[in-house]
């Protein structure tokens, strides 16, 4: 699940992948659909299409995943790839900077091979046009020369399915999300589900993990895959140094406690963010731009990164006039309300 800024600094919590998460997940990940934890609906319908691809012999159409970050888009596209039978090439909407940059990338593509943009709400409008050709009638058109002697040349492509990822649906441009012929929203997924994702987890990577800690830990992951498996290894590392032979709810409450992620998966922006707008401002509203300089994060951060999961978990609202805490948000605020205690 790449992003375009997994280099910058990201807190616990967050379902953005960093350099390190990237390697992690791939040691993770399933290659096959049934083998895919979560998501039932788009699973369901995402087998019927490879299905149905595959009895025709001819690529899957063109795939769109929205959601938030961290639930899966980049491996639900590696699964695509393996169960056509095809490779696939990953890149992201900020790296692609040139129309030459995209034009390496399809021409280099093979029949049934499967091209991965993440973020691709961040591709250029001029890439996209370039694309257009490329999804329809898999042909790219070029312009080669300048002036006057300037003319357009036509190379035909091998027929590839490209899938797009991004977390703002609402930036791409209609003619380019009208373009793909399978669209799927990925949900937030169930502590159910995540309790057998991080069990899994733990069964490759060695670690006694009992199901009582396995709940206690997916219960505080967001509804997030990525940080399911991130507490996991920040869990285990509790749990080596303790000299514990494994984990149980005891090791896992006392880890999470310490890392200051609480039993809603709130860590201290999240918190902050609550206060702030509970205290400071009496409940709200208050504006996005007031908000970020009164916690100290960037709007951005704020926006993509925490107001999505307190808004789920229904901690927080966006109305026309700014941010509120609902009760919910305050009633939990009182519960650990003494300094250095969480729930």
């Amino acid at each position: 699940m790449n992003d375009g800024a997994m280099d910058e600094p990201r807190p616990l919590v967050s379902g953005g992948a960093s350099s390190d998460d990237v390697a992690f997940d791939q040691s993770l990940r399933p290659h096959w659909l049934r083998d895919y934890i979560g998501q039932a609906r788009v699973k369901d319908t995402l087998a019927v299409f490879l299905e149905a691809a595959r009895r025709r012999h001819e690529p899957l159409d063109h795939v769109l995943l929205y959601g938030p970050p961290g639930l899966g888009k980049t491996t639900l596209a590696h699964i695509v790839a393996h169960e056509m039978g095809g490779q696939i090439r990953v890149t992201s909407g900020p790296a692609v900077e040139r129309a030459g940059d995209l034009a390496a990338l399809v021409t280099n593509l093979e029949a049934g091979d499967v091209l991965f943009i993440d973020e691709i709400h961040r591709l250029g409008r001029a890439l996209e046009e370039i694309l257009y050709p490329a999804m329809e009638d898999f042909a790219l058109d070029l312009v080669v020369g300048t002036g006057p002697g300037a003319r357009s040349v036509r190379l035909e492509l091998p027929r590839f399915t490209l899938i797009g990822a991004t977390t703002r649906v609402g930036l791409l441009s209609p003619p380019l999300r009208d373009r793909f012929g399978i669209v799927h929203h990925l949900d937030y997924y169930t502590v159910e589900d995540l309790g057998v994702i991080v069990s899994r987890s733990a069964g490759i990577l060695g670690i006694a993990l009992d199901a009582e800690a396995a709940a206690e830990i997916a219960r505080r992951s967001r509804g997030t895959p990525r940080i399911v498996n991130r507490l996991l290894r920040r869990v285990r590392d509790f749990a080596q140094v303790a000299g514990a032979p494994g984990i149980d709810r005891a090791m896992a409450v006392e880890a999470l406690e310490r890392l200051e992620v609480d039993r809603y998966g709130l860590d201290q922006i999240d918190r902050r963010i609550l206060v702030t707008i509970a205290h400071t401002f009496r409940g709200g509203p208050v504006g996005l731009s007031t908000l970020a300089a009164a916690v100290g994060e960037d709007g951005e951060t704020l926006e993509e990164i925490y107001e999505p999961y307190l808004i789920q978990i229904g901690f927080l609202e966006r109305t026309p006039r700014g941010r509120r805490a609902t009760r919910l948000a305050t009633e939990h605020l009182g519960e650990h309300s003494s300094p250095g205690r969480l729930v």
